[in-house]
């Protein structure tokens, strides 16, 4: 495909579009129609990944692995952060609890309809020890696999391949803002803005509402136009959110804003600088993001799922015997927060995304 320039753009966007979805909503009225890893840390990968295998003298690996545990000392003493000694870790910093079986509810995959308030209560119904905030993602099955909920004010990434309910999680996840008083924007670069409140119209998510109360922003924006103002939104995206007192943020997908950037180390420092911006503005944000085509719990381009606090993989389950093909949901990590590490069964219904907590995959 052919992938535009990107250029440096001062522009208000956010006012901008807003001024134009006001515009745009008085004519459908009229009508009637509807990681906090640094770029540098990104930078040694690739360095790495380039490099390929390579022979080493001993004398020269006995001298990397001197300095090795200077480094290691080095970050020991003055307090690291969560990624100093390897991305991996951010996988292994959480205690695992111990699942229980539900025997009462269905044990086969396509066995899924049944009431998920009956059945032996699991481990992850109690809530974690902890001050940090906390807020449901709006997902029943998925919230009872985290202990406690999900800390306020962490970036999020639901990843998946194309028609795993990528978009429907994150309006549901505004949906359950909204609905408890929350203010909240939802950043497109996929769809128009219609056809998103459409969408969440169809689920029964009253979004036209939200936006006459001034409590929902939602902003369509061309990747293009957002990759040659990136710089100038990561510097006002803080101000804006906070202006706008919003709780909740959706930018759906990443994949598609980092598709702009054909240099690979401009297109981790150019995401790293957004997501910290996020981050920066304390609010709970979800990215949506493409899965690798080589495997569902890589990001599409590698670089998300090592800058964000939680990581959702939502993929295909095709069975041996060919039997239906089945939806499946991962929590692959959560920083500050006990959670399930089992494979759940989820169905993407009229009323958005339901979790199977309960069933059992085999």
């Amino acid at each position: 495909m052919t992938v535009s320039p990107v250029r440096e753009v001062s522009d208000d966007w956010f006012e901008r579009a807003l001024e134009d979805a006001e515009e745009s909503a008085d004519d459908e009225a009229g009508d009637d129609s509807s990681g906090d890893a640094t770029a540098e840390q990104f930078d040694a990968i690739s360095s790495a990944e380039t490099t390929g295998d390579r022979v080493e003298s001993a004398e020269a690996a006995s001298q990397r692995g001197t300095e090795a545990e200077t480094a290691n000392e080095s970050r020991e003493e003055s307090g690291g952060e969560l990624f100093d000694e390897d991305f991996g870790s951010a996988l292994a910093d959480v205690d695992v609890p111990t699942v229980r079986a539900d025997e009462t509810g269905p044990k086969g995959f396509s066995e899924l309809d049944f009431d998920l308030s009956t059945g032996d209560e699991t481990d992850f119904d109690e809530a974690v020890d902890s001050d940090l905030p906390r807020l449901e993602l709006g997902i029943e099955g998925l919230d009872r696999m985290i202990q406690g909920g999900v800390p306020e004010r962490s970036l999020l990434v639901a990843m998946g391949s194309a028609g795993t309910g990528k978009t429907t999680f994150g309006l549901q996840f505004l949906e359950h803002g909204l609905a408890r008083g929350e203010n909240a924007v939802f950043i497109t670069l996929e769809e128009s803005r219609r056809r998103v409140i459409d969408s969440a119209t169809e689920k029964g998510y009253p979004f036209d509402e939200y936006l006459a109360e001034d409590r929902l922003a939602v902003v369509d924006v061309d990747p293009i136009e957002m990759a040659n103002s990136l710089q100038s939104i990561t510097n006002e995206l803080p101000t804006l959110i906070e202006e706008f007192d919003a709780a909740r943020l959706v930018l759906d997908s990443v994949s598609l804003l980092e598709m702009m950037y054909e240099d690979r180390a401009t297109r981790r420092n150019e995401i790293y600088d957004f997501t910290r911006s996020l981050k920066e503005a304390g609010v709970t944000a979800l990215l949506t993001s493409e899965a690798s085509e080589e495997s569902p719990y890589a990001s599409r381009y590698g670089i998300v799922e090592y800058l964000t606090d939680a990581v959702f993989v939502l993929q295909y389950i095709r069975p041996d015997d060919f039997r239906e093909t089945r939806l499946a949901v991962e929590i692959q990590k959560i920083r500050d927060a006990n959670h399930s590490r089992e494979k759940k069964p989820y169905e993407i219904t009229d009323d958005g995304i339901s979790v199977y907590q309960q069933a059992n995959l085999f």
